[in-house]
């Protein structure tokens, strides 16, 4: 796919060199457009070492090609980010005094726009009026993060992380919806899941232990979000059990927010009953505290025993997995799909252990992969092994980004249904 990646004149622009990476490895071709003062913060020639194409920054350069409608006529896709203030501004009253805001005019593609800037800049009238003017208009315009601005400054406005864009621009990627140009339908993406109704948990879920602290995990949801991403593409009806997790919803799911493990299981199972596939991908926590505190556990300042600190006692959490699979009995239905996160031990290697759990669990296929710290959690690229309950050589997939390995774990459940 051609994408046009425009880059507006903010300090996030040094994130969006990783969004460009993404696109190249997945294997678009990417035309960088930035504003000049986007040069400011990041030269030509790290977009241009990136990409692998030239960079073009005004419409005076290779006049005879006719550059500032060419790009855009050309495009099968235009991502914006950062979206400032002034190039949203530009980009809402039609303006092409550059040859970002040019090829805007010209492109008959899906448009993103991911706007960064600080908070009152977002929250002015003017800022929002833009953006409600260009969402009429069919552009799709990224609502910004809430964190740490330059500076000081902390509240809504950040630039999305890069993986984040990455996910919102994944409908697009394939040739869904279409450009207005159009592509036949050889291009469409396989709609194998049509009509089918799939339940997906993602995330890491949060047993409270006082009203400020929780057990957790590293889980980010990554990984349950671009199954339900490609899941949706592919035709299903999706409801995505999300647990704590900031990721933008995909387009076209339905997103049910959980906290806790018990609050996962009591969604997941409501779901189950109406669902063809469950598949769950939300890593959920063993155990919870037997006894949450009504007020937050203070540290104890007794001078006669200063290490002295609180015992938890923990009490196991049910299995959802397994409650699943009892639970259909012999109907067959729903097509239960497991995830095992390991980190291998001196019993056995991640495989061996995930061998292990499929028996016990007993669901028609288990994901296994490996996790740890910067491995699997978080990050954008992940390796699995598919097991399946009867049996034959594991399916390796990866290292790959989630979204392919999303794909395939979704092959394997479409072939499972229509055997």
């Amino acid at each position: 796919m051609r994408i046009v990646l425009g880059v507006g004149g903010g300090i996030a622009a040094y994130k969006v060199a990783s969004l460009l990476r993404l696109f190249a490895e997945a294997g678009h071709t990417v035309t960088v457009v930035p504003t000049a003062a986007a040069l400011r913060f990041v030269g030509a020639p790290t977009w241009e070492a990136l990409s692998g194409q030239p960079v073009q920054t005004d419409v005076w350069t290779d006049v005879h090609r006719v550059q500032h409608v060419r790009i855009g006529q050309e495009a099968d896709l235009v991502v914006i980010a950062p979206a400032t203030a002034d190039l949203l501004a530009r980009a809402a009253h039609g303006l092409a005094d550059d040859l970002l805001t040019n090829t805007l005019l010209t492109a008959r593609c899906p448009v993103v726009m991911a706007p960064a800037m600080h908070t009152e800049m977002w929250e002015h009238p003017a800022t929002q009026a833009n953006v409600a003017t260009l969402r009429e208009r069919g552009v799709d315009v990224v609502d910004p993060a809430s964190g740490r601005l330059t500076g000081k400054d902390t509240g809504p406005g950040r630039l999305p992380e890069p993986a984040e864009l990455y996910a919102a621009c994944l409908p697009y990627l394939d040739g869904t919806p279409q450009p207005a140009h159009g592509r036949d339908a050889a291009t469409q993406p396989a709609q194998d899941l049509a009509g089918v109704r799939v339940v997906i948990s993602a995330g890491g879920t949060r047993e409270p232990l006082d009203p400020v602290r929780f057990l957790g995990n590293r889980s980010s949801g990554k990984q349950g979000y671009a199954l339900a991403a490609v899941a949706a593409r592919r035709g299903a009806s999706v409801r995505l059990i999300s647990a704590n997790v900031t990721l933008r919803p995909p387009p076209e799911v339905e997103v049910v927010p959980v906290g806790s493990a018990l609050e996962l299981k009591h969604s997941v199972d409501g779901a189950a009953a109406s669902a063809d596939v469950v598949i769950m991908a939300a890593a959920v926590a063993d155990f919870r505290p037997a006894e949450v505190a009504d007020a937050k556990i203070k540290k104890t300042h007794d001078p006669a025993d200063p290490d002295a600190a609180p015992v938890i006692t923990l009490v196991r959490n049910p299995d959802i997995l397994a409650g699943l699979v009892q639970d259909r009995g012999e109907r067959g239905t729903p097509l239960i799909v497991g995830f095992a996160a390991e980190t291998g031990d001196a019993t056995g290697s991640v495989l061996e252990l995930g061998r292990q759990k499929l028996a016990r669990k007993g669901c028609d296929l288990l994901v296994v992969n490996e996790v740890g710290v910067d491995k699997t959690f978080g990050q954008d690229d992940n390796t699995v092994h598919i097991l399946e309950r009867d049996g034959g050589d594991a399916i390796t997939v990866g290292p790959a980004p989630k979204e392919e390995i999303a794909a395939a774990i979704l092959d394997r459940v479409a072939w499972h249904l229509t055997t």
